[in-house]
């Protein structure tokens, strides 16, 4: 019971972080809005509540928090390299940000924890469970993020192209994008095209954009662009080639996640079954299941099962992931 109430106290501070992380996210757009509005007179002020004004004082102070104790750490390289990691993630905050909000979640999972159990073994595997919860999850936001950007890109390099016919330029046709079409894709050729108008060169900002997506359809695109501008050519056509090029590899994709869909879920279902009937066994009868958490082998037996169902679910995805 007590490591059930833990996984508990673990997932409610999780959930704390996401939390935190989206609001974050939600002050950031509204501080581009009152930007916009000196910008192009294209934001329209609404009137808010008390309450609404006290929570985000709020959380700017807590940002504010965040940010002076992210100044320590902004000459380690681990945390250089998860600026990349916030971009792709659509994150707005720093590495060193990323890296105080993961510490204070998973200290204050820990102690949680040890205030309702009294264990500190209990509390320190939760704030490691914590932290690393929290990276997983900016994982999945990475992949999630990535996959809605080649989903869009197809579309992209339509309207694109399309655009080049009417008589447009490359950067007009990049600003119809950022204007147009839905995030991520229209969040990253923005960037871009802020990136070139402080006077970046095109070729750095578009290479820089393809490190920041990370996507092998998108570096596909880069690289036409970059030889079409070097030595000239249809561009037009050539996005037209390499759109029906995507898409015929969306729909091979496609065809292969439906066909292996068996398999993936066979190990996810191998990987959880024994931790769910062990999490019921503990409600229903807690002395069944005693000897495996008091006796010295009992939790030898566990660790090696749990490393033993670790090893099965990767071999299981590496089965079903198949390179398209």
């Amino acid at each position: 019971m007590t490591i059930l109430i833990a996984v508990a106290c673990g997932i409610l501070v999780f959930l704390m972080f996401v939390f935190f992380i989206e609001y974050t996210r939600r002050s950031r757009n509204a501080l581009r809005q009152r930007m916009r509005y000196y910008a192009d007179g294209s934001y329209a002020k609404d009137s808010k509540s008390e309450a609404k004004k006290q929570k985000q004082q709020t959380g700017e102070k807590i940002m504010d928090f965040v940010k002076r104790m992210a100044k320590y750490l902004v000459k380690i390289k681990q945390a250089e390299t998860l600026d990349l990691k916030m971009q792709q993630a659509g994150l707005p905050i720093l590495g060193s940000e990323f890296l105080v909000m993961a510490a204070i979640g998973g200290v204050l999972a820990g102690f949680a924890v040890f205030l309702l159990t009294m264990k500190l073994s209990s509390a320190l595997i939760v704030v490691f469970a914590a932290l690393v919860g929290e990276w997983f999850y900016v994982l999945y936001r990475i992949d999630k993020r990535r996959k809605d950007f080649v989903n869009q890109l197809s579309d992209c390099l339509t309207t694109v192209a399309n655009a080049l016919r009417a008589g447009f330029s490359f950067l007009q046709a990049m600003e119809l994008i950022s204007k147009e079409m839905e995030p991520p894709i229209s969040e990253e050729f923005a960037q871009t095209i802020r990136e070139m108008k402080l006077g970046t060169r095109m070729e750095d900002a578009l290479e820089t954009m393809d490190v920041r997506v990370g996507c092998p359809d998108f570096s596909l695109v880069i690289a036409a662009v970059l030889i079409q501008h070097q030595v000239g050519g249809n561009l037009a056509q050539i996005l037209d080639t390499i759109s029906n090029t995507i898409n015929e590899r969306i729909r091979m994709r496609r065809e292969v996640m439906a066909l292996t869909a068996q398999g993936r879920a066979s190990g996810w279902v191998l990987a959880l079954l024994p931790i769910a009937l062990a999490a019921i066994l503990s409600v229903m009868n807690p002395s069944y299941l005693a000897p495996l958490w008091e006796d010295q082998i009992g939790r030898l037996a566990i660790g090696a099962a749990l490393v033993l169902e670790l090893i099965g679910f990767i071999v299981i995805k590496r089965i079903v992931d198949i390179e398209v």
